[in-house]
């Protein structure tokens, strides 16, 4: 809980600084997508979401490096960030065409 709590708060100060998150600083998968819940329980639900359509996809695991890039950078993924306003919405059915919405190639 403590990390988790670290990595939000380096999140915001970052944002509230207009500056370019560290990403070469690693941060476990699970530690992530908790500070991902302290956010919205729907950031977190629509990322598991992602992470698992990506892998059944693109048959490889998702980086933490690479989700948070698809969090952060520019206004993030639109796939990434429709998957979480569709988990907010409860709309299992924009989730899944979304699904296969996902690129397997890098961002930028």
């Amino acid at each position: 809980m403590k990390h988790a709590m670290a990595v939000v708060l380096a999140c915001a100060t970052h944002v509230a600084l207009a500056q370019q998150p560290d990403y070469r600083v690693d941060i476990p998968m699970d530690v992530y997508l908790d500070a991902l819940a302290h956010i919205s329980p729907a950031a977190r639900d629509g990322a598991q979401s992602y992470l698992q359509a990506f892998r059944r996809r693109c048959g490889r695991e998702l980086t933490t490096r690479e989700l948070r890039r698809a969090v952060a950078d520019g206004d993030g993924d639109p796939v990434l960030m429709g998957m979480i306003r569709a988990s907010y919405q409860q709309d299992s059915g924009t989730r899944r065409v979304l699904e296969s919405s996902i690129s397997c190639s890098p961002r930028g």
